[in-house]
C-alpha cells in the first residue's frame, strides 16, 4: 500500500514538473484582470436588479 502511494506521488510530481504547461506572468495577470472585470460587471448587474426590484416592491407595497 505504501509503495503504491509513493509511486502515485512520483507520477504526480513528474506530471506537474515535466508535462504541465504553466501560464506566464503576463498571461496570469491578464486572466486575473479579466476575472476581476467580469466579477465587477456581474456585481453591478445584480446591484441594479436589486435596486429595480426594491423600487417595484415599494411601489406595490407602500409604507
Amino acid at each position: 500500500m505504501l509503495k503504491r502511494f509513493v509511486n502515485y506521488c512520483n507520477l504526480s510530481y513528474n506530471e506537474l514538473v515535466h508535462k504541465t504547461t504553466w501560464p506566464t506572468r503576463k498571461q496570469l495577470t491578464s486572466q486575473a484582470i479579466l476575472v476581476l472585470e467580469a466579477s465587477l460587471l456581474i456585481a453591478v448587474v445584480v446591484f441594479a436588479m436589486d435596486q429595480v426590484f426594491q423600487f417595484v416592491m415599494e411601489f406595490v407595497y407602500p409604507n
